[in-house]
């Protein structure tokens, strides 16, 4: 026997150890924060911005290039140029028309237990939504497809701390892109059973997407009007244009009663002037002219104020996230929420090039000024890198450990009698300890979190169980997950309903059909 054999049989043990270790997570529920939310711009600063808001809405206005959407609004009494698209809004005007939207509201998937809370206090984590590109450490990069967007969606529904999906997690560019927004519709219903987002690139899109819900649900679309199950996001092309295909997607949704999300994409230095407070200005007056739509549309439909603020290297132009300025408007954003009695959606973002130091520093960041901002919904949350070119299994673990270490911060303190442990301090006395008290054994299993994919051991048993970083541990994480995976079951009449609608509008939209 050699002298390293002792050595292999520990190593051996360990990694035994690791593989047999269960996937600690946290059980579904509804997240909230038991802390007032961090408030960057005083009141004074706040009704400043406001005002500014209304002023640029009013002066200059904002380039709508939907035909109907400018009808609405002239309708209404906005003014309109018709030679230049753009539309502008008195103050009297825009404040009546977002009075009526809802300050929250619950939105239901085909699973109703997973059904989510929008607005107040109410914290929401999403899976990565829109890279053209995925990344693991076993394949590399290569670009979306249908098979890892199935993975994303699978590994989503595997992780209760994730309680929605963004409008794509990845694009599955081997498919006609005309016509792929419902083979993703298809793979959401199927391989889960929480709230997705659907791409709303024009009314079409926005339709089918609802309809699919609704048919998942067992419910008409007048029926799932009353109970909404479907929302997209549309951005407002920064600076102030809304272009024809978000205005039509948007409309539509609220048409059917479902939720919008209004999000300028608002980074300041190239889509903003320099700084934060001509970002917040333009970014509010954009969202405010976007709420106003849907809400001319359909009086009290569901709708999110959006916030997409943050800077760009100023040496490249590169967008950057996670920085202390991306910090501040997530917090500050959601004071303009507030003000005007809107859920908001915000993101956790960063712009590293690979899952390392710097991908979890500003994720870090983004998402302590999204959960500190009241973000209701906070987009991105778990998997997105380089700068959202790129979905990444790795980088989705990580960020999964980092949601569950989140959302155990938010839950309240325990204070009781039972809890200060009087009687145990006494059972131990002086200079003794409480591995072995009553009060510990009663509540060892439960009292900290454990986690998911940090490792704990000392140095030495780290090195024979592998010496793997948490990268590496990563993507045995996210191996097992897909290896475990249990698709949640649905009813396959409901199935065979969207199979079939899904048939008939792939054959539509084959011959033209919108």
């Amino acid at each position: 026997m050699t002298e390293e054999s002792p050595r292999r049989r520990r190593r051996q043990s360990a990694r035994e150890d690791f593989e047999a270790r269960a996937l600690n997570q946290i059980s579904w529920r509804n997240i909230e924060s038991p802390f007032p939310p961090l408030c960057p711009l005083s009141d004074d600063q706040l009704e400043a911005v406001h005002e500014a808001s209304l002023r640029l809405l009013a002066e200059q206005g904002v380039e709508v290039m939907s035909v109907r959407a400018r009808d609405l609004f002239r309708k209404a009494g906005a003014t309109v140029d018709e030679a230049s698209g753009v539309v502008c809004l008195e103050p009297e005007l825009i404040l009546q028309l977002i009075s009526t939207a809802p300050s929250e509201f619950m939105l239901t998937p085909r699973n109703a237990g997973h059904a989510i809370r929008i607005g107040g206090n109410a914290i929401n984590f999403g899976l990565v939504s829109g890279p053209p590109n995925v990344h693991d450490c076993l394949r590399g990069r290569r670009a979306g497809n249908l098979e890892d967007y199935c993975s994303l969606i699978k590994m989503a529904q595997s992780f209760n701390v994730i309680s929605f999906l963004g409008n794509q997690a990845t694009a599955p560019q081997e498919l006609p892109a005309n016509n792929r927004h419902l083979d993703t519709c298809r793979a959401n219903i199927v391989y889960t059973d929480k709230i997705w987002n659907c791409v709303s690139i024009g009314a079409g899109r926005a339709r089918d997407a609802a309809q699919i819900m609704a048919l998942s649900r067992g419910l008409t679309l007048e029926e799932m009007a009353e109970s909404p199950g479907a929302i997209t996001n549309i951005n407002i092309n920064s600076p102030r244009k809304l272009d024809e295909t978000m205005a039509e997607g948007a409309m539509q949704m609220a048409e059917l009663g479902q939720a919008v999300i209004v999000t300028p994409f608002t980074l300041m230095g190239a889509m903003t002037p320099v700084t934060m407070a001509a970002a917040l200005v333009q970014q509010n007056a954009e969202a405010l002219i976007g709420i106003a739509l849907t809400q001319l549309v359909r009086a009290g439909a569901p709708v999110i104020y959006g916030g997409f603020t943050s800077n760009v290297d100023m040496r490249s132009g590169a967008p950057a996230f996670g920085t202390p300025e991306n910090c501040k408007a997530n917090m500050a954003g959601g004071q303009l929420a507030r003000r005007y009695g809107l859920p908001y959606r915000t993101s956790a973002c960063n712009a590293s090039n690979t899952v390392d130091g710097q991908a979890v520093y500003e994720t870090q960041f983004a998402l302590w000024g999204a959960v500190n901002g009241y973000g209701n919904l906070i987009y991105h949350a778990a998997g997105w890198l380089e700068g959202g070119l790129v979905a990444s299994f790795e980088k989705l673990i990580m960020d999964v450990e980092t949601l569950q270490c989140m959302a155990k911060v938010l839950e309240p303190i325990v204070v009781s009698e039972e809890e200060f442990g009087l009687e145990a301090i006494r059972e131990v006395g002086p200079g003794g300890h409480f591995f072995g008290s009553s009060h510990t054994m009663e509540r060892y299993k439960t009292a900290f979190y454990e986690p998911l994919l940090s490792d704990w051991q000392n140095h030495e048993n780290w090195e024979i169980a592998g010496a793997k970083d948490a990268t590496a541990r990563a993507t045995e994480v996210w191996q097992r997950v897909l290896q475990e995976y249990e698709a949640p079951p649905i009813d396959p009449a409901r199935l065979e309903a969207v199979d079939a609608y899904i048939a008939r509008r792939k054959e539509a939209i084959g011959t033209g059909e919108p």
